[in-house]
């Protein structure tokens, strides 16, 4: 017999040989190496599975990439005319667009380094095509924050006020423009909403009908135009009054912030009186004449200068109507009216004689001060 230091002597020179004589397990060199990871810290698989599989992830990982997903899907159904079913806009409905949008808020008024200004505002210009000469301070660093580069004002002779008796509020896209003669109004071609849910329950008219559409004329021979204008992120975010006219009512419905962008709009019908918007009601030389504010994801800040006490995407119930008596504020066409934080829409419903014709097209860019109607546009020349 061998003694036993003699055995341990021979130990290194027999351990191989014996693993050689082991049967081949491709996989035990795999487990080996997960197992020499998890002494050292580094188990590999483990970590991508925390990653993706804690608590943490759905509002980090999968909220973000279903609703790219989902968002992306929703567009390319929108490109091949797809009616979207009433249970995917439920679903759409469901993400906290309010919560989104004032966290955006709070973000976009957070003042920025001066050496960082020129910098992030100039990757703005370039991803919206922002015209920033129209501006009144083309210096970038003037703006302490995007929000304030947001709502930038025009420079003196930046846009022509045309002598027409209406004008485009706004910097934007039309829509949708023409007659209104039904309690179903078009949002865009083919979608619809109703005058009623959009305006609310007519409380600043003295004029009593069964029709909800007659009660708001003064007179019963004009019909109801509209004139639906959407504002890109990339557009001057303020707003101006479109005529001589004066407001004796404001209703803000604290709703929803779904997107007004126009591939969404036509998916979604009633669009306009599912999202947060404030109605400025009153009267312009034609009779009833209103314009509304719509809110819109990433707005969460609808400004009136006019009224100070309206408040925006604030915290409580969404189904909230706020109401105000104006005691006839009067505006002069032209004249600042309010201003958006990113991009949203402006909505001008009033009443004009039935051959009241608009120049304009759906899908037309238009300017503040550019005149509405053709009539306007032969007599500004």
């Amino acid at each position: 017999m061998f003694p036993p230091t003699r055995i341990r002597s021979c130990l290194p020179v027999i351990n191989p040989m014996f693993r050689r004589m082991r049967p081949h397990k491709p996989f035990r060199q795999t487990i080996h190496n997960q197992t020499k990871n998890v002494h050292n810290g580094f188990n590999t698989t483990n970590l991508q599975k925390t990653k993706w599989m804690n608590f943490r992830a759905i509002f980090t990982r999968w909220m973000p990439l279903g609703s790219v997903i989902y968002v992306g899907w929703c567009y390319i159904r929108a490109s091949v005319n797809y009616e979207l079913s009433k249970v995917e806009i439920k679903f759409y409905e469901m993400f906290p667009f309010r919560i989104t949008s004032r966290l955006w808020g709070k973000l976009a008024s957070c003042e920025l380094p001066i050496p960082i200004r020129s910098f992030v505002y100039g990757t703005y210009i370039r991803m919206f095509n922002v015209n920033i000469n129209d501006a009144a301070v083309t210096d970038l660093t003037y703006y302490k924050s995007l929000s304030a580069f947001f709502t930038r004002a025009l420079r003196d002779g930046a846009r022509y006020i045309s002598p027409a008796a209406c004008v485009s509020p706004c910097d934007g896209v039309v829509l949708n423009c023409g007659p209104a003669d039904t309690d179903k109004i078009e949002q865009v071609k083919g979608v619809t909403y109703s005058l009623e849910e959009f305006l609310g329950e007519n409380k600043w008219s003295k004029t009593k009908d069964i029709s909800y559409y007659n009660s708001l004329l003064k007179n019963k021979n004009n019909i109801l135009h509209q004139c639906i204008i959407y504002l890109a992120p990339g557009d001057y975010h303020r707003f101006h009054s479109p005529c001589d006219w004066t407001s004796n009512f404001r209703r803000h419905f604290s709703g929803k912030l779904l997107s007004v962008n126009p591939w969404l709009a036509r998916l979604i019908p009633g669009l306009f009186t599912i999202n947060e918007r404030a109605v400025y009601i009153g009267e312009w030389k034609h009779g009833f004449f209103s314009m509304t504010a719509v809110g819109a994801t990433n707005v969460g800040s609808i400004e009136i200068y006019s009224d100070p006490h309206l408040r925006t995407n604030t915290k409580g119930k969404r189904n909230r109507i706020d109401e105000l008596e104006m005691h006839k504020a009067t505006f002069k066409k032209g004249e600042l009216f309010g201003q958006f934080n990113m991009g949203s829409t402006i909505i001008l419903l009033f009443e004009a004689p039935a051959d009241f014709k608009f120049e304009l097209n759906a899908g037309e860019r238009v300017l503040v001060g550019q005149a509405l109607t053709t009539a306007t546009k032969e007599f500004s020349r």
